[in-house]
């Protein structure tokens, strides 16, 4: 319960601008043949999963259209690789991610 307190305050602090999310990203244990887990720290590859933690409203993109974001706040999602800027708050790792750079929602 904790955990979300503090998440929720990260995000009342900090509200992306329009066309962009704030995501939390989440790193998964992975498990070897024999057993161990080995957590995603210490691999070479950056997690692409996170959840949602505020998002901005929407914007008008190049063509004129407006771009409005496909996922909710607390929906856990797959953004592009290197997309996004990493951001350091309160001792944690989080992302501004552009609406256009996630790519999938994972559901439960």
């Amino acid at each position: 319960m904790a955990k979300d307190k503090m998440k929720n305050k990260l995000s009342m602090r900090l509200k992306p601008l329009a066309g962009f999310a704030l995501i939390e990203p989440v790193e998964e244990l992975k498990r070897t043949v024999s057993g161990l887990y080995i957590p995603d720290t210490a691999s070479q590859d950056r997690p692409q999963e996170g959840k949602v933690l505020a998002i901005g409203a929407s914007r008008k993109g190049e063509d004129g259209k407006l771009e409005e974001a496909e996922f909710k706040v607390g929906d856990r999602v797959i953004y592009k690789k290197w997309g996004g800027d990493e951001i350091k708050m309160d001792n944690k790792e989080l992302k501004l991610v552009e609406f256009k750079d996630v790519m999938a929602i994972v559901e439960k």
